[in-house]
Order: C-alpha cells, then structure tokens, then sequence
C-alpha cells in the first residue's frame, strides 16, 4: 500500500525558510519520480517542483526557482523541499505527489500547511 507522508510546514515571517519532508512506503522508492505540488485557497493545484528516480533531474516552477531546492534520499525512502526566501504567496497547502511507472497511477499526501504572513 503506497503512502506519502507530508511534514514540516508550519508558519513563518516573510524571507523565513521551511524544510518539508514526505516519507514514502509501499513501494520501491528508488524507481519512482517525486513531485511537489501547492493549492492556494481558491486556485488550482500547481507543480512545485520534480525529481527523477535517481535524484539528478530536478525542474521547478518559474515562481520558486532560486528559493526551493527539492532533493531525496533513497536510503531512508524520503524526499524534500527546501523552501528559502519565502513570500506571502508561498501560503498553500502542499502535497507530495509519485506516479507509479508500471499503472500510471497517481498517489497524493495528505498534504502539509505553509503559511507566511508578518
């Protein structure tokens, strides 16, 4: 049974930095891409960040490039979002996201609450 298991968000002041995390299980962790994914109240959710199976493809959206780094560890079955120099727009909720590339089949977190506000 496949689970993703969102931490580490919480609230912060503008410029502040949060790191989050999402545990993986029932699944070989190794082969599968990862993704981040964010909704804002009222809008669509939105493609944060990637990372190939290997861990050396990464792509981020236009918004987060040169503030989010997103990197994983196969070992211990986890991926994360460094998140620096955060604005107030960087407030959703984010999920963590995998495709299995034999069913095509999506996966989703709970998700985790960022919110940066003064």
């Amino acid at each position: 049974q496949v689970q993703l298991v969102e931490s580490g968000g919480g609230q912060v002041q503008p410029g502040g930095s949060l790191r989050l995390s999402c545990a993986a299980s029932g699944f070989t962790f190794s082969v599968y891409a990862m993704s981040w994914y964010r909704q804002a109240p009222g809008k669509e959710r939105e493609l944060v960040a990637a990372i190939g199976s290997g861990g050396t493809s990464t792509n981020y959206a236009d918004s987060v490039k040169g503030r989010f780094t997103i990197s994983r560890d196969n070992a211990k079955n986890t991926v994360h979002l460094q998140m620096n120099s955060l604005k107030p727009e960087d407030t959703a909720v984010y999920y963590c996201k995998t495709v299995s590339p034999l069913t095509l089949r999506t996966y989703w977190g709970q998700g985790t609450q960022v919110t940066v506000s003064a």
